[in-house]
């Protein structure tokens, strides 16, 4: 079998960044990474998840939000993933969606979108102040990030 491009990542090596994971066809996926260099702290769930909620809320309704195509933990919880549609969007705009929506999340004001039973199945770990934690970590890391940065 051949081996998933992942998994060629040392992940005793990886340090935080906005990394450019793959292309299918029209469709790039960027990987996020957030585990932390020699320690290798990865953050908790509630911490993910929480993080998660803002960011594809604030993504889903950014002025690009036909060009996103998903953005979720990855199963190791060493970050998330972003597909988006490079017809739409480019790798530079990408990044720059990326550093407005991280940086409004750091921010946020207001009710975690999407806490409820019906909402979400495990509404009980979300943490407004968690995921803003999170997001102000994140959006300092990328702040100037640039797409020559994108390589692991």
């Amino acid at each position: 079998m051949e081996r998933i491009a992942s998994f060629n990542v040392d992940h005793n090596k990886l340090v935080p960044g906005l990394y450019y994971s793959r292309r299918d066809g029209d469709v790039v996926t960027f990987d996020l990474r957030f585990k932390k260099p020699n320690t290798g702290d990865l953050l908790s769930n509630s911490e993910m998840h929480s993080a998660e909620h803002l960011i594809a809320t604030l993504l889903r309704n950014s002025a690009d939000k036909d060009a996103v195509i998903y953005f979720g933990p990855m199963g190791c919880q060493t970050g998330f993933y972003f597909l988006f549609d490079n017809r739409q969007l480019s790798c530079e705009g990408a990044i720059e969606l990326l550093q407005t929506v991280f940086s409004a999340a750091a921010v946020f004001e207001g009710e975690m979108p999407g806490k409820s039973a019906v909402e979400c199945g495990n509404y009980v770990n979300l943490d407004v102040a968690l995921g803003k934690a999170v997001c102000k970590f994140y959006a300092d890391l990328i702040a100037d990030w640039t797409v020559e940065q994108l390589s692991y």
